[in-house]
């Protein structure tokens, strides 16, 4: 892959060199078990290597590197069975969070609700290199947790959020490796949003059950197919595909 030139203002070096390989690891351009050379980050971005060791650091505390002492650091493996015990660990908290928010939700968590759709459907996906938008990300994320603020339990939320956060590198080689063109999830977060508010629970969790589960369905599929050894993202995507 090519190097980008070194970061400016010493001020928010670590902040920059953060933000430049967490975007690569998210959109595919680092793969899975990738080590990460010390060095040659130094040289391309131009700062110490204790700017590059606090930025990974910080990678390594989301769950997005993997550090091994006297070994460095390098991007997490993909594995069968975390992604398994994590999916499912995922449906039944949400689906308890969502529950209790559509029993006790107010005005409040509904009108929040329709405000974090409405940011959603109005942003790009995907931006013109076909990555995924870091903006519609950030309105993925906020329109998932609306729905779930209404449960009024923090501890719910925070463990919520948690795991969601742990499955963002999954998420992201889903798209980058698989074929799921066909995926409509506007309909899908359209039809969370309306069933939320008509406090219809039931019918709520089982299509955020299928909206968690369908990602990690076919990156299982991918694994077992191509194996692990073989899991190289291609150079370059048409289209990005979330979840």
């Amino acid at each position: 892959m090519g190097y980008a030139k070194g970061v400016a203002a010493p001020a928010t070096r670590t902040e920059q060199v953060y933000e430049v390989i967490r975007s690569e690891l998210l959109n595919g351009g680092l793969h899975p078990g990738q080590k990460l050379k010390m060095v040659e980050l130094t040289e391309r971005f131009g700062v110490s290597q204790s700017v590059i060791r606090e930025a990974l650091t910080r990678l390594t505390e989301q769950g997005l590197l993997v550090a091994t002492p006297q070994r460095g650091f390098r991007v997490r493996d993909l594995s069968i069975d975390d992604i398994a015990e994590l999916t499912e660990t995922r449906i039944q908290v949400e689906s308890l969070a969502l529950r209790l928010a559509v029993e006790r939700g107010d005005l409040q968590w509904e009108t929040g609700i329709l405000a974090a759709h409405h940011r959603l459907e109005r942003t790009r996906v995907s931006r013109d290199d076909g990555t995924v938008s870091e903006d519609w990300s950030v309105q993925h994320r906020d329109f998932h947790q609306a729905l779930l603020t209404g449960c009024s339990n923090g501890r719910l939320e925070s463990v919520a959020t948690s795991l969601r956060d742990s499955a963002e590198l999954y998420r992201r080689w889903y798209w980058v490796l698989t074929d799921d063109h066909q995926r409509d999830l506007a309909a899908e977060h359209r039809q969370l949003k309306e069933l939320a508010l008509a406090r219809d629970a039931d019918r709520a969790i089982a299509v955020l059950t299928e909206h968690i589960d369908r990602a990690p369905s076919l990156l299982i599929a991918y694994a077992r197919e191509h194996g692990v050894d073989e899991l190289t993202p291609p150079a370059r995507q048409d289209q990005a595909r979330p979840a």
